[in-house]
């Protein structure tokens, strides 16, 4: 019998660790190191002047071009890729001729591929709608049924019961650093809203927090300052299927997942290994298996390319979609040298099941409310996520604590604690090695937890003990109420979300819990498709658009008498949300219906 084509030795890989059955890595081939010098310091030069991009061989002209806003911005055109915003002041280091020409190396060998994966897609919702449940690949049973595992953790990645999430401000890396977790994830993605200067930026904050010289001293005289011990770093780039509309590369824009991955692992990949750490990363919104293979080999790139040892680079994989909770096996082996683990992006996993069975009006799901981890759809998911990894050697992450401190009201505050605290102890008694939170003040209440609950640095050692989570059980839909009230809520956190977001800020406090772009996804999918299927209401009535746009005009209304009066942002977000949950399509991601608002709005366009 031939050897399947998943399981066939890869040419690529002849020098990447091939994990042998019992887990032991055999010998790595080590790469040269770059000959090039280290990267400029992302402050630049005094007066603004880019160094780096001043080489003899460097073809680079000033142009002007007039926004849609109608104001002029500066255009920087370096070889075939050309930057639509200005540096950002203080980011001169960083949009160097050299990161950038690797953005663009990176840009041109995975850009056609990383677009071809996403035009497949689509075919999962049409074999839904077709009548065929999904399931487990019958092309690689025989990957499934192998007894192999992935490259065990570098030391600093071994403990990761407390993870802290959060945007990559400079506050919010040194506060996060600081908090006490183990691992903090500094997000490009679902926290951050892309404003192009709070990206570049971002990689600035990131740049000096590697080097351990990040500091901040707000307006009031308060300093900010590293401890001497912090969390180990890991960052997540934005998903394949966003662009970074601020450069093109020839007419194109470019991929935001590489221009994030590449400008942050060019600067900071050598420097990370020099201090014991490495270049770590999560991978968001990820469908397929073969969308894990192009990481994987924008990963061999790019170790190549900027000498580094084969298999530094470590990524944690979030299921956050309903396609990949069926093929975690899968998506384990493709980055079997890379792989970090698993991690249970429970948010975005309810969106991706909503979005795949929105056309079903059987599936309608309750009250956001009701859908906790408890829930048995999604217990399903967290014990076949578990299973997976520990047959793998891979770390099983938990997922997140949204709560925050209600500072105002002990009461309510001990009660959310207490919440808190059940769901950490359900993840490490299911399993997990490690868990989020997204506050500072819940690391100690996860961190108690799981110290007293797993005594080892994880639980890998733990027997993969079978479930019964199957497609049966993974696909149970859930039953209970939907209410006038489940619709308000709904419309209240998208449309506050959604507003924060156009203004640049991409991790929200709504309600005593920190909200990112995940919240609004799943509260507007649930709006559309009770909308669709005008939805029975507890207590009489059905959902329609009347009823939605009632509650939106409130909850607008609202939000204006509490910020002093309308702002230009209110009313985009307003009539977004108004397009997206009344159309007759549905909108893949709301992110990227807003992005050319975000990017044109004023302030928008380099801010």
């Amino acid at each position: 019998m031939s050897t399947p084509p998943i399981l066939r030795e890869d040419p690529r890989a002849e020098t990447a660790t091939r994990p042998r059955g019992d887990g032991a890595a055999r010998p790595r081939k080590v790469f040269p190191r770059s000959t090039s010098s280290d990267p400029q310091d992302p402050r630049g030069a005094a007066g603004g002047v880019l160094p780096a991009l001043a080489g003899e061989n460097v073809t680079v002209r000033r142009e002007r071009q007039v926004g849609t806003t109608g104001r002029a911005a500066a255009r920087s055109v370096v070889g075939t890729l050309r930057l639509l915003a200005p540096v950002p002041p203080g980011a001169e280091g960083i949009l160097t001729r050299e990161a950038l020409d690797f953005v663009r190396e990176l840009d041109a060998r995975f850009d056609p591929e990383r677009r071809r994966l996403l035009a497949r897609r689509g075919r999962f919702h049409a074999a839904l709608r077709a009548g065929k449940l999904p399931g487990v690949l019958p092309e690689t049973a025989r990957l499934r049924r192998s007894a192999w595992k992935v490259s065990p953790p570098p030391p600093d990645l071994a403990d990761r019961r407390v993870e802290i999430t959060g945007p990559v401000d400079r506050k919010m890396i040194i506060n996060a650093l600081n908090s006490g977790a183990k691992v903090f994830m500094a997000d490009f993605e679902d926290s951050h809203a892309p404003t192009w200067e709070g990206t570049v930026l971002g990689q600035v904050n990131l740049f000096d927090a590697v080097r351990r010289r990040i500091e901040l001293t707000t307006p009031d005289g308060r300093r900010y300052r590293l401890n001497p011990t912090t969390a180990t770093l890991m960052v997540r780039p934005r998903g394949w299927h966003l662009e970074e509309h601020h450069v093109r590369c020839g007419d194109r824009t470019v991929s935001a997942s590489l221009f994030d991955f590449g400008l942050y692992l060019f600067h900071n990949g050598a420097e990370l290994l020099r201090r014991g750490t490495g270049p770590y990363f999560y991978l968001p919104k990820i469908e397929h298996h073969l969308e894990a293979r192009l990481w994987n080999d924008v990963f061999r790139f790019s170790e190549e390319r900027l000498g580094l040892p084969v298999g530094s680079i470590r990524a944690t994989v979030l299921i956050e979609t309903l396609p990949a909770v069926f093929q975690m096996h899968e998506i384990l082996w493709e980055l079997r040298e890379h792989s970090a683990g698993l991690n249970c992006g429970r948010w975005d996993y309810l969106f991706s099941f909503i979005k795949q069975f929105r056309d079903d009006p059987d599936a309608l799901f309750p009250d956001r409310s009701q859908l906790a981890m408890t829930t048995p759809f999604l217990t399903a998911y967290s014990l076949r996520l578990v299973e997976t990894c520990h047959r793998r050697g891979a770390h099983a992450m938990g997922g997140m604590a949204a709560q925050i401190p209600i500072k105002e009201d002990p009461i309510a505050n001990a009660e959310a604690i207490e919440r808190v605290r059940a769901d950490k102890v359900r993840e490490v008694r299911a399993g997990h090695d490690g868990t989020w939170v997204a506050h500072p003040g819940l690391v100690p209440v996860a961190l108690e937890v799981f110290d007293a609950e797993m005594k080892e640095p994880n639980q890998l050692d733990r027997p993969a003990e079978p479930t019964r989570a199957g497609p049966r059980e993974l696909l149970a839909i859930p039953r209970g109420p939907i209410t006038r009230d489940g619709v308000r809520r709904n419309t209240r956190v998208a449309l506050r979300y959604l507003e924060a977001w156009l203004r640049g800020v991409g991790c929200v406090p709504i309600d005593h819990l920190m909200e990112d772009a995940a919240t609004v996804e799943i509260a507007r999918s649930q709006l559309w498709q009770w909308l669709r299927h005008r939805a029975p209401l507890e207590g009489g009535g059905v959902v329609d658009p009347a009823l939605f746009r009632a509650y939106l005009l409130s909850e607008a209304e609202e939000l204006a008498r509490e910020s002093g009066g309308g702002s230009p942002s209110l009313a985009r977000a307003r009539r977004i949300l108004d397009e997206v949950v009344t159309s007759r399509s549905f909108e893949e991601f709301i992110t990227q219906r807003a992005y050319p608002e975000l990017v044109g709005a004023p302030g928008g366009n380099g801010k």
